[in-house]
């Protein structure tokens, strides 16, 4: 058995995570005929779906079957079940009083929040799941986990306690407070371990300036971060790992997808662990799900879980946007990796002046402009025509004084390289922009409503 440097084993379970892909493929068929069979007899939102697409679980011999043949669900699909068949949908097993460990739900930010009910042997099913993971991304039982999600109808911070408590770190779940609070009592307990979102982490650097905390100098080794995209994204990743002194972890898909921590960030940095035989990943062309793309071509995400059975998504399309790569890590872990995590969703793309543009090659950009600060946001409005599109974003404390139209143009060239198009720049006061203590919300649409 093989031991990282702190003396305790490599791997959560080794066997499992460094079986050759081969082998793992006929595995995850197995579980892929098990789900069919299982939803297409007792699930009527399952029986229903295929049916009407004349497709049959008995279709699949192959993994290539069930990618190309099994048709996709969606979000808006599981609203409108569990709307007809409250509260969990027709896509849940009929639990009985006692056999729900929890129940969670979405956050609610685009209307009715979308209810959750996971059973017991699910529930405990995952806290394994999590605590591989979390150890995949360097937690050990002598961390102290300091997490800054909050706790309630999202299920975001839960599976971080669940993997830490599994692992045996000692827990502090502050969840979300006051940030002056989270470092204060981050440097009097010496936590090793911070959780969050990635735009949390960077404002809390901001706030730490302010302070005058030196951050790379306290406890927190690592951050594992998730709720959104761009924690993998290289550029974003350099600014919070500079800026806490700090390695950090990528962690996390959809709350759909519970166990939702099967997308994982290695200790190596090279993008984020897909642990597929627990939840099957595919990236498919986005107007074509049933049409798998090649190792590293983008496309859009599609979800399965293997062994979930209270409510099992089985070809979930989020409207993600990722790529994969399929060479073995150097930590010697054989899942395939999405290199730079998911990029964004394929909803939030704009097209500009015929560019596709996604808000994460935006941040991607400005994250290379060491003068700006944290915050950023696009403007979008609508001239003639034409969609355009502006940046606003602002000086940040390493800026030397005077030196904002420099800062803009190297914020504009910065643009121009990774989109490909020239969009401008206008540099606010500090401060104009609303901190972000939870999830960043980049986009404001000034055009008008059809």
């Amino acid at each position: 058995m093989s031991t990282d440097e702190r003396g305790f084993p490599r791997y959560w379970d080794e066997e499992r995570e460094t079986l050759d892909p081969g082998k793992r493929e006929g595995l995850i068929l197995e579980r892929i005929q098990h789900q069919l069979a299982y939803v297409y007899a007792e699930l009527p939102f399952y029986r229903r779906h295929y049916d009407a697409h004349g497709f049959h679980p008995a279709q699949v011999r192959s993994v290539e079957d069930f990618t190309t043949k099994v048709p996709v669900i969606t979000k808006k699909m599981l609203i409108a079940d569990q709307a007809e068949y409250p509260p969990y949908g027709s896509y849940a097993r009929d639990l009985k009083a006692g056999e729900i460990a929890r129940i969670h739900g979405s956050s609610g930010t685009s209307g009715t929040p979308t209810m959750y009910a996971v059973s017991k042997a699910d529930w405990d099913r995952a806290g394994d799941v999590h605590a591989m993971a979390q150890w995949c991304a360097g937690i050990r039982p002598d961390d102290i986990v300091q997490v800054g999600f909050p706790f309630g109808l999202f299920f975001g911070g839960w599976g971080v306690v669940q993997g830490a408590e599994r692992i045996g770190a000692t827990l502090f779940p502050l969840a979300i407070t006051e940030s002056e609070r989270h470092l204060e009592l981050m440097a009097r307990l010496g936590s090793t371990v911070f959780s969050a979102t990635p735009s949390y982490c960077i404002h809390l650097l901001s706030v730490a300036e302010k302070l005058g905390i030196d951050l790379p100098g306290n406890t927190v080794r690592r951050l594992l971060v998730g709720g959104e995209p761009g924690g993998a994204l290289p550029n974003t990743r350099k600014v919070i790992e500079e800026g806490w002194g700090a390695t950090a972890a990528d962690c996390g898909s959809t709350s759909e997808m519970y166990p939702f921590q099967t997308s994982v960030a290695c200790t190596e940095g090279t993008g984020t662990h897909l642990y597929i035989d627990e939840v099957f990943t595919e990236v498919v062309e986005a107007d074509d799900l049933n049409a798998p793309v090649p190792a590293r071509a983008r496309g859009a995400v599609v979800y399965t879980h293997l062994w979930r059975d209270s409510q099992p998504m089985i070809r979930f399309a989020p409207g993600d946007e990722t790529y994969l790569d399929t060479e073995t890590c150097r930590c010697g872990r054989t899942y395939p990796r999405m290199p730079e995590g998911v990029l964004g969703r394929l909803d939030d793309m704009l097209v500009i002046r015929g560019a596709n543009v996604f808000p994460s090659a935006v941040e991607t950009a400005l994250r290379s402009v060491p003068e700006l600060g944290p915050e950023f946001r696009i403007l979008v409005r609508r001239v003639g025509a034409m969609d355009e599109m502006t940046v606003q974003t602002e000086l940040g404390p390493a800026a030397a004084p005077g030196s904002e139209s420099e800062a803009a143009r190297r914020a504009e060239d910065a643009l121009k390289r990774v989109l490909q198009i020239r969009v401008p720049v206008e540099l606010l006061a500090p401060g104009t922009i609303p901190e972000t203590t939870f999830k960043a919300r980049r986009v404001v649409d000034e055009r008008p409503k059809s």
